[in-house]
C-alpha cells in the first residue's frame, strides 16, 4: 500500500505512511463482522454455510523504517488468517504480543483513510489493483505447488 501511495506523490500524508494497510484491514474486519451476523447469516449457517475468514497475506514488514511486526501485532483477532514468512514468525515468537488488536483503533483507521481520500487517493482503484496483484500471486504460488506435486508424482510413478 505504501509503495503505491509513494508513487502517487501525495503531499501531507507522510504521517499516515505505514498506517494505510493496517487501517484498511481494520475496516475490512469491521465489514466482515457485519456480514456474518443476524438472521440471514444464521439461516445460511443452519444450511451448512461457513464463515470465509479474512486473510492477512504475507504480513512481513517490507519497509525497514517500520516495526518488524507492524502488520502482525495490529491485526490479531478472531476468525482471521495471517500468513507470515519464517522470519516474521520467529520475530513474533521472540517479541510479539498476543492481544486482540484488530478492532482497536477503528476510529483512527477511518481517519487515516479519510485523510488519504481528501488527498485524492482513489481507494477503489488502489484496492482493486492490490487485490488483483494478491490474487495473481496466490494463483501463481498454487500453480507452482501443483506443478511440484505433479513432478513428484511422475518421479514416483517411474520407479
Amino acid at each position: 500500500m505504501d509503495r503505491r501511495l509513494e508513487t502517487l506523490l501525495i503531499r501531507n500524508v507522510q504521517d499516515r505512511q505505514g498506517k494505510a494497510g493496517v487501517a484498511q484491514a481494520k475496516l475490512a474486519f469491521q465489514l466482515f463482522r457485519e456480514q456474518f451476523v443476524g438472521p440471514r447469516w444464521e439461516a445460511l449457517a443452519e444450511r451448512g454455510a461457513r464463515v470465509q475468514r479474512p486473510l492477512w497475506a504475507s504480513t512481513s514488514t517490507k519497509n525497514p523504517r517500520y516495526a518488524d511486526l507492524l502488520y502482525v501485532d495490529n491485526l490479531i483477532g478472531p476468525a482471521t488468517v495471517n500468513t507470515m514468512p519464517e522470519a516474521t514468525i520467529a520475530a513474533f515468537q521472540n517479541h510479539g504480543h498476543i492481544a486482540r488488536t484488530i478492532d482497536q483503533g477503528v476510529d483512527e483507521a477511518r481517519a487515516t483513510l479519510d485523510q488519504l481520500s481528501r488527498a485524492d487517493v482513489d481507494w477503489a482503484v488502489l484496492s482493486g489493483a492490490l487485490e488483483r496483484e494478491g490474487v495473481e500471486a496466490f494463483a501463481k504460488s498454487f500453480q507452482d505447488a501443483l506443478s511440484g506435486i505433479e513432478m513428484k508424482l511422475a518421479e514416483v510413478s517411474r520407479r
